[in-house]
């Protein structure tokens, strides 16, 4: 039996993101990997067990580092707005870092992949945020809302301009290149529509 390579794995996921990325779900292919990294597909075979096993097994270690870098430095005590600082500044670097996992996710998220993925790594992440809305909502720094509301309003414009930036364009066409002055500005106005 052949052992691992582990510059020919790194390979293996880096070229396996650009190819869903660009292929979709539908398009990517086990032979196309192969092919891409200059390796045999039953080389593939030493480190997945087929396409769904590669596909989940990448997505879930993709969205584990997102979540290590998310909560870098941060802290569920932290005052509500040096913690959504916090979240800004590390969602902001891991996009801007990793531009083709963020597409990756963006496929992830209509996909039948998703609760495979997502549901695996959410659990420790979300005791976390949960902590934090917690204690900001007793500090009365934030109310108490759905979680789907706060997310909205406090990540989702982060998101949006991130996915304006990628695009290359906003609404309308318009050329766009995102800013650190933009995405400040834009937080500023966050915090303060989540202010009580």
């Amino acid at each position: 039996m052949r052992t691992r390579d582990a510059d020919k794995e790194q390979l293996v996921k880096q070229k396996a993101i650009e190819l869903l990325v660009a292929d979709g779900f539908e398009g990517f292919s086990i032979n196309k990997l192969a092919k891409a990294c200059g390796i045999s597909v039953a080389t593939l075979y030493i480190y997945y067990k087929d396409k769904d096993d590669l596909i989940i097994s990448i997505a879930i270690e993709e969205s584990k580092r997102m979540s290590e870098a998310t909560l870098k430095n941060f802290d569920p005590d932290m005052s509500f707005e040096a913690g959504l600082r916090n979240q800004w500044k590390n969602r902001y670097k891991y996009m801007m870092d990793n531009p083709q996992s963020m597409l990756l996710f963006e496929q992830l998220r209509s996909s039948t992949y998703h609760d495979k993925v997502f549901s695996s790594i959410t659990h420790d992440f979300k005791e976390v945020m949960e902590k934090f809305m917690k204690n900001a909502v007793a500090r009365g720094e934030v109310m108490k809302m759905p979680l789907e509301a706060y997310w909205s309003v406090a990540y989702a414009p982060l998101y949006s301009l991130m996915r304006f930036h990628n695009q290359g364009s906003s609404i309308g066409g318009k050329a766009f290149a995102i800013s650190d002055k933009l995405v400040w500005q834009t937080f500023e106005l966050v915090l303060k529509a989540l202010r009580t």
